[in-house]
């Protein structure tokens, strides 16, 4: 299950914000914290359903914040890192994710370290891991993710804070890659329910099953009217 850390209201926005919350005309905007074509486009999918929310991405923007050292001990501490770097440098709400493969073989690893287990390549990884696997019997696993939407510094009134939303998604490694599609570990993840990898299923059906998208229906639930919040919170900062 998720957890959720709220944005305080503050009483001074309080009418700003239900007046903002009626208004849907109004687009509100979210960056995407990341410079990954590959993320860009997964939650680009999400948001087509986030009918008053825009998302954004590095290429909105002639200059991004440098790389984030990803150094913390969770998914949650590294996802907020990178969703708070880009909402200070661009002043926005902005989302972030860290998430990895988790392997019950290998002790549940490598977990947060999985983009960084071998350096170079998706294929490189995915080879260490065919490696460390071989022909071992049990190969349950889980895709594990923790998406986090930062709120910018907001003064005089201190709105500032986020909200995390973590998921998973049950399934086996396969015996060998396949597919074509997706990134990351997704040819030698077979989901719960399926035969064939994220890799080959393609994003139709990634979309509705992976651990991003369980993630996103939590995001979901609370994004809209937290963002309209902070619109109005914005909206209020300026007539001071």
């Amino acid at each position: 299950m998720g957890h959720h850390r709220k944005v305080p209201v503050e009483r001074a926005a309080v009418s700003l914000f239900d007046g903002l919350c009626s208004r849907q005309d109004k687009k509100i905007s979210i960056v995407l914290a990341s410079g990954n074509a590959h993320k860009r486009e997964e939650f680009s999918d999400f948001f087509k359903s986030f009918g008053d929310v825009e998302l954004l991405s590095a290429r909105d923007f002639s200059s991004c914040p440098g790389d984030v050292e990803e150094n913390g001990s969770s998914y949650e501490e590294n996802a907020l890192a990178k969703a708070r770097a880009w909402a200070d440098f661009t002043h926005m709400p902005s989302l972030a994710d860290d998430s990895g493969i988790e392997v019950r073989r290998m002790d549940w690893k490598p977990g947060i370290f999985s983009a960084r287990a071998v350096s170079g390549s998706d294929s490189c990884r995915i080879e260490r891991l065919m490696d460390e696997m071989g022909r071992a019997p049990d190969r349950r696993a889980r895709f594990a993710v923790c998406l986090v939407v930062a709120f910018p510094s907001f003064k005089p009134v201190r709105a500032r804070d986020y909200f995390a939303v973590e998921a998973r998604c049950w399934g086996t490694i396969a015996r060998a890659p396949s597919g074509e599609h997706g990134f990351g570990y997704d040819p030698v993840f077979i989901p719960d329910g399926f035969d064939k990898t994220f890799a080959d299923l393609g994003p139709a059906i990634k979309s509705k099953i992976s651990h991003r998208a369980i993630a996103m229906r939590g995001v979901a639930q609370i994004l809209p009217n937290m963002l309209k919040y902070f619109a109005a919170c914005d909206k209020f900062k300026r007539t001071l």
